[in-house]
């Protein structure tokens, strides 16, 4: 794990839904991502804040 990973407050996670489908995130702890899986999309976790713009994430690719 790195040394750098800053944890998400869970009550946080449960308030914010993807922008994109208003759907559930799950967070990649090691990725430091918060994860749509409707959209397909991870939005990045930059120094503990989550940045919830789409033309910020990354598309997730099968």
């Amino acid at each position: 794990m790195d040394i750098n990973a800053i944890k998400v407050d869970p009550k946080l996670l449960e308030l914010l839904v993807c922008p994109l489908t208003k759907g559930r995130l799950s967070y990649d702890a090691e990725a430091q991502e918060l994860i749509s899986e409707k959209a397909r999309l991870a939005y990045p976790i930059r120094d503990g804040v989550p940045i919830m713009l789409v033309s910020e994430a990354r598309k997730i690719e099968d």
